[in-house]
């Protein structure tokens, strides 16, 4: 018997983040798997022993993934790997790591960030030389990394040529490329590409991989992709305080993720969600849709009262005070009848004026 009782309603979803999506159930079945009996701890289990092989299926032979709590410390443990104590790295003005980590970077890693002003959160070779300079001067933060996010945040996607320009122009550079790919998944489902081909063979040395957007409980990945690129992430993961003692939960999730199919099921049906709605929302006076939908992100533009009426009935966040633009996410269980059902309220909301 559980004192524990259930204080929401499960028919209940909203587009703030597919971070308040549940477990998917897939995953759960794979986490009752790993439970009962022992097994040893800080990944010398089974079920971790086992993530090379899964890992190594969608990155290639050299990946080593390293599985950690969440993304910000994904990223964290990552860029330290990548760089040395005096090492910048340089990020779109957007970037999860400058704007959604609370300083993590700079307090907790003493990480410099280089920061691009971008019009659509992806950087390029020549928006990254607009802070790749200055080294051999001491008095600066010497460029050693380049990170991007895929897809952006601002919802918007690489192609492999993009990325592959990018790892090319900062390698020639001395720098090495780090990506956040807490919905690379919903990336390579958009461009109809394996999770391989914007990644390893694209040039990327480094990748913090998602699960708790596409359906897990908690846990990322660091996937080292360059083994010639990294030292000491063992080490660089304990300090950071991201070595999970249980860790064979994180790691089977991962196996039920990339195991089979699940993580492009899930992507491509949040990614089609999005489609729904901006297709669904556009056609609404008054709603102005400011971003291309290229994954499961929708972002527009309402008149204020109006947001703020939305705001009292359904979750989303508004993305920008000045503007007005808010962001409408989509889930790998968002449904049909929640995308019509959420344009049907935002066409009554405007027609209120």
């Amino acid at each position: 018997m559980t004192d524990a009782v259930r204080r929401h309603d499960p028919a209940v979803r909203g587009f703030a983040s597919d971070n308040n999506a549940g477990v998917h159930p897939e995953v759960l079945a794979a986490l009752a798997l790993a439970n009962g009996g022992h097994q040893m701890a800080y990944g010398w289990d089974e079920y971790t022993a086992h993530l090379h092989d899964v890992f190594a299926r969608h990155f290639g032979d050299r990946a080593a993934a390293y599985p950690v709590f969440n993304g910000t410390g994904a990223n964290v443990v990552a860029l330290q790997a990548l760089l040395p104590r005096w090492g910048a790295v340089i990020a779109a003005e957007s970037a999860h790591i400058t704007v959604d980590e609370c300083g993590a970077p700079e307090k907790l890693a003493g990480i410099k960030i280089h920061t691009v002003a971008t019009p659509d959160g992806k950087l390029t070779p020549e928006l990254v030389d607009r802070q790749a300079y200055g080294w051999g001067d001491q008095h600066r933060a010497q460029p050693s990394a380049v990170s991007i996010a895929q897809s952006t945040e601002l919802g918007t996607v690489y192609t492999a040529d993009e990325i592959r320009a990018i790892c090319e122009h900062a390698h020639a550079r001395g720098m090495l490329v780090h990506v956040d790919g807490s919905r690379l998944a919903n990336a390579a489902a958009s461009l109809g590409v394996g999770l391989r081909e914007i990644t390893t063979d694209a040039g990327v040395d480094v990748l913090s991989f998602g699960g708790t957007k596409h359906g897990l409980l908690l846990g990322e990945c660091v996937v080292v992709l360059n083994p010639d690129a990294v030292r000491d992430l063992v080490y660089l993961r304990k300090m950071s305080m991201q070595l999970a003692s249980k860790m064979r939960f994180v790691s089977v999730q991962f196996e039920a993720l990339l195991g089979g199919d699940l993580w492009l099921r899930g992507a491509r049906h949040a990614n089609a969600m999005a489609a729904r709605l901006a297709a669904a929302v556009g056609g609404i006076d008054g709603v102005r849709l400011v971003r291309p939908v290229q994954a499961n992100a929708v972002f527009a533009i309402l008149p204020r009262p109006v947001t703020e009426r939305l705001l009292a009935r359904q979750r989303f966040y508004l993305w920008d005070e000045r503007t007005g633009e808010v962001r409408w996410m989509c889930a790998f269980d968002t449904t049909e009848d929640d995308v019509d059902a959420f344009a049907a309220l935002i066409a009554d909301e405007m027609r209120r004026g």
